[in-house]
């Protein structure tokens, strides 16, 4: 939901031509030696605020101690000028640096730029996205746009089940982020197309940002990509993207003496399956990498082939792109032996018939990093004295619940996994709940009574249900379709068919993204865009089309009465209904009733505006 919705944003701006058409040259190997025209344009800047602003991590605060909510009372001529100053003399702020545990009791480094330079980021990368999205491997899945560990998952699940490749190289990178080589990262971006001068030197000063350790040190960067930047995760791709094409190489894509003809999928894949045939004669090794960040495996059909990988691998890694493995982590496994992780989940081939499938289970790290988590929130719930305290940490708890089945789904046996963690859990809540838990009750949530209605394991607290982490069903992951783009016209329309506005609601988007409205905060701007596509471009009180000049913005609450420009204590409606609204002389009002001509439950609706904004009903 959230990648649709910064489809759309794409659209609000009218941008998504411009992304389209780098896409299309980058698919045709051209060069880009002007982007930072439109990575320092105002649509861009606006739209870069927009996609950050909701983000959990924009109220966490940089060096510099602001964070979104002192970026939102700017107004967007001002924030636009402090963005383009900053690309015209780029010299970005220190990072700070946060250590966050992970589940084997180390920590993560976690490095957090200043608000200004998420924005300078998020610009640099929307542009360069389409152009890179041109040139990433078809199974890279992490870090990308309609792309998940669902496909990486579905696609290890098919080398296993219907190619029947069961020894798997597992290699783990050690410290990815922090040890990606810079200048190998320019040269590979240089190869992509991406040959801006001035956008270069920026993305290098970025690298070699300051960073502030937690002790106050400030320490200055040689090699490695920030966690925590928005950058860094699509640089992270570009560096691995010569891995996944040089693996291609040495068994996919290899040319043939023969010309074959390649036949089409029903789902668009191009099938080279009478070349494999042929090479299968041959003595090349047969290898398929499935990638997901800096997590990949690489499946091969015989023990040895995968043993002279393993090194191959390990080589290349070292030479190309100066990273290091993971001796401990990283080895050859017989699928049809033992399991092998990945994203959390551990995967074996078994036999059933005639044939050998996929048997998947949580990961034994993911099933304990699970279950204390969930101790702890239960612990959370029984400290709470107040009702309404109570009621927001089961909301929390079942927020987990349903993220670990939404997530761990795709296991084959995730029901028996999350039954042995329901069988912990119920100590601990006939302990510390025992007395406040009811097996009777009403679930008032529709999504949670479709989805555990049926449960005998449903328990009730305080009137709230109460979501069984035993109760859940397996899912077979999907291969994402073929045709689904972010920047194509036949790709958008996979992937948003339920979303479509009127071709007019979205010119009179354009025109509302453009405006320019004096003294207004970007924060107001922004929500003018958001309620206008979120009504359908219609009033909230007539249910009218509205056209641009009939466009008003109310707020509910008066700023004059310490209203905000938040999107709730706003709403679009048109200006003879804004003017109603406001209206406190008679004949005014008589005058704008004949106009509007509301009907009864439109005129409720004015007067609850009118009561809100401190006028008396009509």
């Amino acid at each position: 939901m959230t990648k649709q919705k910064k489809l759309r944003h794409l659209e609000y701006y009218d941008l998504q031509e411009c992304f389209d058409n780098l896409y299309a040259r980058s698919k045709q190997g051209e060069v880009f030696t002007k982007l930072m025209e439109i990575i320092s344009s105002e649509e861009n800047i606006r739209l870069a605020y927009r996609n950050i602003k909701r983000n959990s991590g924009s109220h966490t605060s940089g060096t510099d101690n602001l964070n979104i909510e002192d970026i939102e009372k700017l107004s967007a001529e001002k924030l636009t000028e402090i963005i383009q100053r900053k690309f015209k003399y780029y010299k970005p702020s220190s990072v700070r640096r946060v250590e966050i545990p992970k589940p084997n009791g180390k920590t993560r480094p976690l490095g957090i730029p200043t608000i200004i330079d998420r924005l300078v980021q998020q610009c640099i990368l929307q542009v360069l996205e389409p152009i890179c999205e041109a040139k990433f491997y078809e199974r890279s899945n992490g870090f990308r746009p309609n792309r998940s560990a669902e496909h990486a998952l579905a696609q290890c699940y098919k080398m296993i089940q219907q190619q029947n490749l069961h020894f798997v190289v597992d290699v783990d990178i050690k410290g990815f982020f922090d040890n990606v080589n810079h200048s190998k990262l320019i040269r590979q971006m240089w190869t992509m197309g991406i040959r801006d001068k001035q956008l270069i030197c920026i993305i290098k000063e970025m690298l070699k940002a300051p960073i502030i350790l937690p002790d106050g040190n400030k320490i200055f960067p040689t090699k490695g990509t920030p966690q925590g930047g928005i950058l860094s995760p699509l640089l992270a791709n570009i560096v691995l993207n010569e891995l996944d094409w040089w693996i291609s190489s040495q068994w996919e894509n290899v040319p043939t003496h023969r010309k074959y003809k390649n036949s089409v999928k029903a789902n668009g894949t191009i099938s080279r399956d009478d070349a494999h045939r042929a090479l299968k004669k041959s003595r090349l090794k047969e290898m398929y990498i499935v990638r997901y960040a800096d997590d990949f495996k690489i499946f091969c059909r015989k023990r040895s082939d995968a043993d002279k990988i393993f090194i191959a691998v390990k080589k290349w890694l070292k030479e190309r792109l100066k990273l290091e493995i993971s001796e401990e982590k990283s080895k050859v496994v017989n699928l049809k032996k033992r399991y092998s992780e990945f994203l959390g989940f551990k995967l074996k081939a078994v036999r059933k018939g005639g044939k050998f499938v996929v048997r998947s289970h949580m990961s034994d790290k993911a099933v304990k990093s699970e279950t204390n988590r969930l101790k702890e929130q239960i612990k959370a719930i029984e400290h709470c004295e107040r009702a309404g305290d109570s009621i927001k940490q089961i909301f929390l708890y079942n927020s987990m619940v349903i993220g670990i089945h939404n997530y761990y789904q795709y296991a084959t046996l995730v029901s028996k996994d999350c039954k042995a963690i329901q069988f912990q859990l119920n100590t601990i809540l006939r302990n510390r709940l025992n007395q406040r838990l009811k097996k009777s009750g009403t679930i008032h949530r529709k999504y949670i009574a479709k989805k555990y209605g049926k449960s005998q394991m449903v328990r009730f607290i305080n009137g709230e249900v109460l979501c069984p982490i035993g109760f859940v069903k397996t899912k077979n992951p999907m291969h994402k379709k073929k045709k689904i783009c972010k920047y194509t016209t036949e790709g958008r329309e996979e992937i948003h068919k339920s979303l479509k506005f009127d071709e007019s609601v979205i010119e009179v988007l354009h025109m509302i993204a453009k405006a320019v409205i004096p003294n207004r905060s970007i924060e107001y701007l922004d929500n003018r865009v958001s309620l206008y596509a979120a009504q359908y471009g219609k009033c909230a009180v007539t249910g009218r089309m509205l056209w641009i000049d009939e466009v008003h913005c109310h707020h509910k609450k008066p700023t004059s009465q310490g209203g905000t420009d938040e999107y709730k204590n706003l709403v679009i409606v048109h200006k003879d209904v804004h003017a109603l609204i406001h209206a406190v002389k008679l004949e005014t009002i008589q005058a704008y009733l004949d106009k509007v001509k509301p009907n009864k439950s439109q005129l409720e609706k004015i007067n609850r505006f009118r009561t809100l904004a401190g006028n008396p009903a009509i």
